[in-house]
């Protein structure tokens, strides 16, 4: 156990196996803001990382994480993928994160603060990898989207959450957004910004957009309020009119945060996400606002395309999915 926080904290590429039937998946090093793409036969989640001191408040995080698994019960931890530092341009806060795959490149957008130019705050900067393992590489040496270049709030973190979505015909969109949820169409390089920021029409609107696709069907969730719960809008096309659906998650106990992932995988489709609710008898101690562990429970569709509310549950994925 000591030796695989050891290899998540310095960065170094680690498989040890994390076989678990529970939640939070991941007992051995506080996790957050999951992002998880499927890969041929394999489900690579990326997470934020907590560091914050037991019983300290304020987000401490310096670095983003990676864990894979090929039947959503036994976790792989591959370390540290990436830091704050990797972007030489930014000052700290490894917060949420999105990974898409193009062209067999592996695109990691992320949320980091920058203090340079007119209007400091939270900017959008993107890395790339020839692998969904790394090494990555800051994709331009510069921020994709900076706090100067919006300007529907007042508020220095109005920029984070990206969460990328590619069209069958190939066009690819950047949402994001706190408080004013936002997208914009990405270059066919995937790190220049392509046409005007446009503004999305949602209720009750915090963060931590996520956008997928079932069936002809495209769906558009976020976090709502503070503490945050999960709700979700529909669509039949990536540019809206986005109907309002309702709740889709209550909020993840002990944590004002709620922050989710949604995949297909193997036929079923799973709903990640943090929580603060780790027990003092957990290896990693108790859990909270800022000290959370990333869960997964399974998303169910009705017959009308729409989503079943999240059952969480302390038990999460019990049969490996094969």
């Amino acid at each position: 156990m000591k030796s695989i926080i050891t290899a998540l904290l310095c960065g170094c590429l680690s498989y040890s196996a994390l076989s678990v039937a529970k939640n939070p998946i991941i007992d051995t090093v506080f996790t957050a803001d999951p992002a998880a793409i499927v890969y041929k036969d394999t489900v690579y989640l990326y997470t934020g990382h907590d560091e914050q001191e037991a019983g300290k408040a304020g987000f401490v995080m310096n670095d983003w994480l990676l864990f894979s698994s090929k039947d959503m019960v036994n976790w792989q931890a591959h370390g540290a993928i990436l830091k704050v530092t990797d972007f030489k341009w930014a000052q700290h806060s490894a917060w949420a994160a999105h990974m898409i795959e193009r062209d067999n490149k592996f695109y990691f957008y992320t949320s980091v603060y920058y203090d340079k130019g007119d209007k400091p705050g939270f900017a959008i900067g993107v890395a790339v990898a020839d692998s969904p393992t790394g090494p990555f590489k800051d994709a331009r040496g510069s921020a994709l989207l900076t706090n100067d270049m919006t300007t529907q709030s007042p508020i220095n973190w109005d920029d984070i959450d990206p969460a990328i979505f590619i069209e069958e015909n190939g066009d690819a969109y950047m949402f994001f957004g706190n408080s004013v949820p936002k997208y914009v169409k990405l270059k066919d390089n995937m790190i220049e910004l392509d046409g005007e920021i446009k503004v999305i029409d949602l209720p009750n609107f915090t963060e931590a957009l996520w956008v997928h696709k079932k069936d002809d069907n495209y769906y558009l969730s976020y976090a709502s309020g503070l503490p945050e719960t999960i709700h979700y809008a529909m669509s039949k096309s990536i540019h809206g009119p986005w109907q309002y659906k309702g709740l889709l998650n209550e909020v993840a106990g002990n944590s004002n945060t709620n922050h989710q992932s949604i995949i297909a995988f193997k036929e079923k489709s799973y709903f990640i996400y943090h929580t603060g609710a780790t027990q003092h008898n957990s290896p990693i101690g108790i859990g909270g606002e800022f000290r959370r562990a990333v869960a997964v429970d399974e998303l169910k569709y009705n017959p009308d395309g729409t989503i079943e509310p999240i059952i969480m549950t302390s038990k999460g994925i019990v049969e490996p999915v094969n």
